[in-house]
């Protein structure tokens, strides 16, 4: 379960989101602080490291840049999250600290402990800031959902398998064999 870093006040913003202790890893979502404990599994590393290579291997000498967690997605004044992975084509929203403004792609891995979250709150955060694409990778089924904003609003996705390819909306014509994503072979890996 996510718990609330304090109870009071109700909401924070991304500056107090700053000024928390590095040592601890948050996410704010509408203002709200979901705590980002325990540690992934094994499991969940392999998928996000390996979607990871995968898409820096795909984007070398291109715009595009991935990014792997931690890193911060300032996505307003009380959101800030941190994907698993994402991918961002317009240079101008790097900064040394973080990502300014909606990833072209985001990539969420679901754990026990944050996959409501991450069908729910995160969905509907990545849809109305403008997430062009948003990858959910579930590691115990071995599936994965794909929503692409259509006129502001993601739908109700498209399912794929391991044995399918992932097409990379920011690339268009390009894309993920997920039987790689997955590491076919060892999906039992946990």
């Amino acid at each position: 379960m996510n718990s609330i870093l304090k109870p009071l006040p109700a909401r924070y913003t991304v500056a107090d989101y700053m000024d928390w202790p590095g040592e601890e890893r948050w996410e704010l979502i509408d203002g709200v602080a979901y705590d980002m404990s325990p540690a992934p599994t094994i499991k969940h590393q392999n998928i996000a490291g390996g979607l990871y290579a995968l898409l820096r291997e795909k984007l070398k000498g291109k715009t595009c840049q991935p990014f792997i967690a931690p890193v911060d997605v300032v996505l307003s004044a009380v959101d800030v999250v941190q994907p698993d992975v994402i991918v961002v084509c317009d240079p101008k929203k790097i900064t040394d600290r973080n990502i300014q403004g909606p990833p072209d792609w985001v990539a969420e891995v679901l754990s026990p402990g944050t996959a409501r979250k991450d069908l729910r709150e995160k969905k509907a955060l990545y849809e109305r800031s403008g997430v062009k694409e948003y990858v959910v990778f579930d590691p115990v089924q071995a599936w994965v959902q794909r929503f692409v904003l259509v006129d502001g609003v993601y739908g109700v996705g498209e399912i794929l398998d391991p044995s399918e390819d992932l097409p990379l909306g920011f690339m268009p014509g390009e894309v993920l064999a997920l039987g790689e994503v997955f590491g076919v072979g060892n999906l039992d890996t946990g």
